[in-house]
């Protein structure tokens, strides 16, 4: 594509060099670049992208996009300063990709939880009604059945583009997409044509970016800003309240859904079971006895989240029955990754003091003896990041019999404070538990502590497959470790 036919969407301060040169990929990463490349210098939290356009034109990019004026630029490249670089990345992918999201039916989910079970949901509802569908978030993407690898829950917007145009070159005109806060803030997101936003909760949680509540719930309110056609929100959460009120008057349709407030899709007769949940669900095109394969309540909510955007999209509710029950469980999230006669081992992604609260509170239910409790927290340092250690060492120390408490995803933290954070919460409580540095170790332990009835829960990283210590994402599966572990206590005949 030519550059001068994607840099007209550009608002530029000026520009210096040649328009019409023939750009082959559009790339933020210097390492990336290769021969054709436009490269779009953005500033980071941990680095800016200005220090490595040098590294970039080595590589063979032949255009650069800037916020700041650039000395000894070498001759035939174009530079184009911009006021927003992120925002200029995001118009010129969208661009570039051939704007892949017009007229498509895309779906954004946000919230502090729910929202991969929320996609899968939808994405199953989807193909149920015979409408191939895409998906994007935490665990990756699905062009249809097939797995694709990203980055992030909400991937950089030159790659989010460039998704979207291979679902199109699939035929796919539908997906559901998981939009995390960071992503809005950093304008991943922009330039995609939302026709519904779906929200379900905010709990604490990122806030070492937003430093507050109020920031962080006007990071996912942008998303609603956004929409084209629909809003579907959580009318039993407070900012799901707050929301509402805020959203009266669009244009976009309002929908609600919840359990307790009036709400346009809400469940009743419900029934919680050790591996499903069953409700009856209330629609306006109708009511209808619903399965989900997935125990507690957070599930009906986000099982009420998947209906109501299906009944808005014409779904009948025959293919939304069907979606649902086929939906075997959601990676990382309540998976029971062991069980024997005796114990039963669960990993979630509960990473939050309200979804471990959540989760530990359904375990309960159908816990013959004693919940242990393997968690850590996210290593961000600050005053932020010791409230919600300290909440979530309260809330362990108030629904698990035993508390192993070890590291998360450190990075460049020091995990024995962490840990000591944590602690100081579970201090304000009765509960026992043990510190542990070394994860692997803590889960060890854990299960040596396993005793007819008991269940473990292994929570905060769910799906994840790596451990980020340092710079470094070291391989760490948690359902793998937990089988080793079970299969050799067998083996030498030590499981009480």
């Amino acid at each position: 594509m030519w550059l001068s036919s994607i840099a007209e969407h550009l608002e530029l301060l000026n520009t210096q060099g040649n328009l019409h040169l023939e750009v082959k990929t559009i790339v933020f990463d210097s390492r990336e670049a290769t021969a054709g490349s436009l490269f779009v210098a953005i500033p980071g939290f941990e680095t800016d992208g200005h220090r490595y356009i040098d590294q970039a034109i080595q590589r063979g990019a032949v255009a650069i996009v800037v916020e700041q004026d650039l000395l000894n630029v070498p001759a035939g490249i174009t530079v184009m300063k911009v006021t927003d670089s992120r925002d200029a990345l995001a118009r010129l992918s969208a661009a570039f990709y051939g704007d892949p999201t017009e007229g498509m039916n895309l779906i954004g989910v946000t919230g502090t939880n729910g929202k991969t079970s929320i996609t899968y949901f939808i994405h199953s509802i989807l193909k149920a009604a015979g409408r191939p569908a895409g998906l994007i978030g935490s665990m990756g993407a699905l062009i249809d059945d097939k797995q694709v690898e990203s980055r992030h829950t909400t991937p950089e917007s030159v790659h989010l583009q460039c998704l979207f145009q291979a679902m199109r070159a699939e035929g796919i005109n539908h997906c559901v997409m998981e939009v995390s806060s960071h992503a809005l803030s950093l304008k991943r997101t922009a330039y995609s044509r939302f026709k519904t936003g779906i929200f379900t909760n905010l709990t604490p949680d990122h806030l070492e970016l937003h430093q507050s509540m109020e920031n962080y719930f006007a990071a996912k309110s942008q998303l609603f800003d956004i929409t084209e056609e629909t809003n579907i929100i959580n009318a039993d959460d407070h900012y799901g309240q707050l929301l509402i009120s805020k959203l009266q008057g669009r244009p976009a349709k309002l929908i609600s859904y919840g359990i307790y407030n009036d709400s346009d899709v809400y469940a009743t007769d419900i029934q919680y079971f050790e591996h499903e949940t069953y409700f009856t669900v209330h629609t306006p095109a109708g009511s209808i006895p619903i399965r989900v394969r997935m125990p507690g309540m957070i599930y009906v909510y986000n099982a009420l989240a998947a209906i109501a955007c299906a009944v808005n999209c014409g779904v009948s509710l025959n293919a939304i029955q069907a979606g649902l029950h086929n939906v075997m469980g959601v990676r990382g999230r309540m998976e029971t990754v062991y069980q024997d006669k005796d114990n039963k081992v669960i990993v979630d992604f509960a990473h939050t003091e309200d979804g471990l609260e959540k989760t530990l509170k359904t375990i309960r239910l159908f816990t013959q003896a004693r919940i242990i409790l393997v968690f850590g927290v996210y290593g961000a340092e600050g005053e932020p990041g010791q409230r919600k250690r300290q909440a979530m060492g309260k809330v362990a120390g108030t629904y698990a019999d035993l508390s192993f408490v070890t590291s998360d995803n450190p990075k460049n933290n020091d995990s024995m404070h962490i840990i000591q954070e944590i602690v100081e919460g579970i201090r304000q409580t009765v509960g026992e538990y043990r510190s542990h540095v070394d994860r692997k170790e803590a889960i060890h332990c854990a299960l040596s502590e396993c005793r007819t009835g008991d269940i473990v829960l292994i929570a905060g990283k769910g799906h994840e497959t790596a451990q980020l210590i340092g710079d470094t994402a070291l391989p760490f599966n948690e359902k793998d470790i937990v089988n080793e572990f079970m299969a050799s206590r067998f083996a030498v005949g030590t499981l009480r």
